[in-house]
């Protein structure tokens, strides 16, 4: 693996030029916020697509943070005696953080993306140039060992990361370091690795450059770098998921035939879990012909974890591959070599009776339970991020119900989640609904539909009476017997625990 034709990086041994040079950057606002209020919310908004002309048209001026634009985000030479007067300049130049470009001016020697921490930390990407959008679609970049920086996958894995204080965190196919970059800020140990030795670079630089800890670094595969014995509370990984027809490209291309590499890698966690740990996944699977997906991944799932497997997304497979093709800028070449390639992929998915491919979140929990949980489910609707405290509810709520049986549930207390309301479906001017909806306005977002009892138990949990009582109560209020309700009742209370709409008190 080379990655000779790419531009040299900075050095990443020289802590001092990158908290220099991150005090510069901070002084002149070149900030998440920082950058909104310049260049307005539809520029700002265009950077994340890779669209430059707005942010350029918006830093005409000659402002400390308008030339650190031009210079970081938009890749744009600019006047060496200017920056002097915003960057330590000889120092950004002898770490290799800016090169001479013609008479008297600088570039940058990689993209440096301001990013807002999740408790308004003042982090920075560090990309290769041209790289900072990571994703379908953004980059069109053919060099194997590219970099890339921020991007809808992970965001997305970032705000569903369970993020309770832990001794050891492992970040596998760490990239751009930005979910090492989140973990160092509740675990006591970081270890971060990737086949790429370009990205452990670049995953140097970001966390020095945001004023993080630095992780341990360790080339190769999966879990081959991590040492026999190591174990871990958390295990993140947005990993080369793209199930492509040959390994052309590091950041995406998993390099094993289908979703092997994702398979892999998820029955691989449980062995390096901590009791109570947590491994988080990003992945795409086959949908195979004469196969139920949700069995091809529950067969995935390691013996002794819990899991909840969420499928947000299915496309046929002319679709996938043509969301690749765009991607490595495939569309761009000719029409005879694009065609040759669309073939390839469509080859390969005929080959293996693939007829779509899903893409979405998988959670494991290591547990010592004789019988673990494991969830499966298609939920493509929105969603309120970050979902990291909605994901350990459900493993909460997992426990719980695995520990009491149908009596202990009437015996138990519950209150009604927050922002939980109640929808009533019938025809205009009927007497009755002919459906109850609870819907949440919080974390999933779910919907579920109950009847007139359970929506009126709902709504009366506030964790005061069991729920016993609370049926005997209705059952009166109803005419119905209370012995027959409380016999059938138990499992609609467990729907609506299992789903987040009732709290054990």
């Amino acid at each position: 693996m080379s990655d000779s034709s790419l531009a040299p990086l900075p050095s990443a041994d020289r802590p001092e030029a990158a908290a220099r040079l991150r005090d510069a950057l901070l002084a002149a606002s070149f900030t998440a916020d920082g950058l909104l209020e310049l260049l307005g919310a539809p520029a700002y908004a265009a950077l994340a697509r890779s669209e430059t002309v707005p942010a350029l048209r918006a830093t005409r001026g000659d402002t400390p943070l308008e030339l650190l634009v031009r210079l970081f985000l938009l890749q744009q030479p600019v006047p060496r005696a200017r920056v002097a007067d915003v960057l330590p300049v000889e120092q950004c130049l002898e770490s290799g953080w800016l090169t001479p470009a013609g008479d008297d001016e600088v570039a940058a020697a990689v993209d440096v993306r301001p990013y807002g921490g999740p408790g308004g930390e003042d982090w920075f990407i560090v990309s290769d140039l041209g790289c900072a959008v990571g994703g379908a679609g953004g980059i069109g970049s053919r060099e194997e060992c590219v970099v890339l920086g921020v991007g809808g996958a992970s965001t997305t894995l970032a705000g569903i990361t369970v993020r309770t204080p832990v001794a050891a965190a492992l970040d596998l196919g760490t990239g751009s370091g930005i979910q090492a970059l989140h973990a160092a800020q509740h675990a006591t140990r970081v270890t971060a690795t990737d086949l790429n030795p370009r990205a452990l670079h670049i995953t140097a630089l970001t966390l020095a450059l945001s004023g993080a800890p630095a992780a341990d670094l360790a080339q190769g595969s999966l879990f081959e770098p991590v040492p026999r014995g190591t174990s871990y509370d958390l295990i993140v990984s947005n990993p080369p998921f793209v199930i492509s027809p040959a390994a052309r490209l590091t950041y995406r291309d998993g390099g094993m035939g289908g979703d092997d590499l994702c398979r892999s890698l998820v029955q691989g966690a449980g062995e390096w879990l901590n009791e109570g740990g947590f491994a988080q996944f990003l992945a795409n699977w086959q949908h195979v012909e004469g196969e139920d997906w949700q069995d091809r991944l529950r067969s995935w799932v390691p013996r002794g974890c819990d899991a909840w497997i969420v499928q947000r997304e299915v496309q046929d497979v002319t679709q996938y591959a043509e969301l690749w093709l765009r991607d490595a800028g495939d569309h761009r070449g000719g029409r005879a070599e694009y065609q040759a390639l669309y073939d390839a992929w469509l080859d390969e998915f005929e080959a293996r009776k693939v007829r779509a491919v899903g893409f979405g979140w998988i959670t494991l929990r290591r547990t010592d339970a004789a019988e673990p949980s494991v969830t499966v489910e298609e939920w493509p609707h929105p969603v309120e991020q970050p979902l990291g405290d909605t994901v350990r509810a459900h493993f909460e709520r997992v426990d719980y119900l695995r520990a009491n049986d149908d009596a202990a549930l009437l015996a138990g207390h519950f209150r009604l989640a927050s922002e939980v309301v109640q929808e009533q479906v019938g025809l205009p001017g009927a007497e009755d609904p002919e459906h109850v909806v609870l819907r949440q306005n919080r974390g999933m977002r779910r919907a579920t539909k109950v009847d007139t009892v359970g929506a009126g138990f709902a709504g009366v949990c506030d964790g005061s009476l069991s729920a016993g009582r609370i049926l005997d109560a209705i059952a009166q209020l109803v005419g119905e017997d209370p012995v027959s309700l409380r016999d059938r009742t138990p499992a609609q209370i467990r729907l609506l625990v299992e789903q987040g709409f009732l709290d054990p008190a």
